[in-house]
């Protein structure tokens, strides 16, 4: 009985699952061996799109470009979040109102609004470049230069930490304290504690967060899109935003689906690497991995 309650309870998630989920993923599979564009019939071409794109070399910046947005985002973005988390951990007067101001970020940094004013912000006579000037400092041409464009959209991104950092915060309130007490006992500074006691037991989370964040940024598309485009040179052009131009602006379904599913590869194998490295730092405190 208890089972057939349980499974009316997951029937609506079984049920858009299949429908908004599963099905249009293998459709995508299939679509990507065809040259579909949404007003001829599908031919059958076999892995051509696959070969296509490898010799395609505005999607291997894509690719590159990608991986460069993904490897310097995720660090920075999980070092500010546990950072923060680490500080608002401590009983502060009004730490609620803190911890609920660095959250809102998270809420507001995939809206429109947030990235047509984050962009306004790194114009030529926005508000960094004003601040530049009030300590008579050069302004930079944030747009115009590859580096530039790609620090705005990394500096975005890296101001999304909120959601990390509650996952930290709430970590770090799990840590027993009579850990630190009988490391303050032992004469431990707060540097060797932070990194001898509260980095070992957080690294479970670190991992989460850390899978988490890899996911999302691989498939990154609204701030880029939105803030910088292309980026000059190229520079900014994610996958997510090839696979967008060659579904919605040339209509090649097919070679945009090859390209969803070489995302989807590379990102099952840094997530596979990521898992067959936790042995070596993630520490289970059930007696698991280490």
């Amino acid at each position: 009985m208890n089972r057939k309650i349980g499974i009316l309870y997951i029937t609506p998630w079984l049920i858009g699952f299949l429908i908004l989920t599963l099905l249009p993923f293998l459709r995508a599979f299939y679509i990507s061996f065809t040259d579909y564009n949404m007003i001829s019939n599908m031919n059958f071409i076999g892995i051509q799109n696959y070969v296509n794109l490898f010799k395609d070399k505005q999607f291997l910046n894509a690719i590159f470009v990608t991986l460069k947005y993904t490897f310097i985002t995720v660090p920075l973005q999980l070092a500010f979040a546990l950072f923060v988390a680490f500080i608002l951990n401590f009983k502060l007067k009004g730490i609620n109102f803190f911890r609920t101001a660095f959250y809102i970020p998270s809420l507001l940094g995939a809206n429109v609004a947030i990235a047509v004013l984050w962009r306004f912000i790194f114009e030529p006579n926005g508000l960094i470049n004003q601040l530049l000037a009030f300590f008579n400092l050069e302004p930079i041409s944030w747009f115009s230069t590859p580096n530039g464009a790609m620090t705005v959209i990394v500096l975005l991104k890296v101001w999304q930490f909120g959601s990390s950092m509650l996952i930290f915060l709430a970590a770090l309130q799990e840590i027993p304290k009579e850990l630190y007490e009988a490391a303050e006992i032992d004469g431990s500074t707060k540097v060797k504690t932070f990194f001898n006691i509260t980095i070992p037991l957080i690294t479970p989370t670190i991992f989460f967060n850390l899978i988490m964040q890899l996911i999302n940024a691989f498939q990154e598309f609204n701030g880029p899109f939105l803030v910088t485009g292309k980026g000059p040179l190229n520079s900014t052009y994610l996958i997510a935003m090839y696979i967008y131009d060659n579904s919605f602006k040339y209509f090649k379904m097919g070679y945009a689906s090859a390209a969803s599913w070489i995302l989807f590869v590379l990102i099952l194998i840094f997530t596979m690497i990521l898992f067959g490295t936790q042995k070596k730092w993630v520490y289970y405190s059930d007696g698991g991995e280490k």
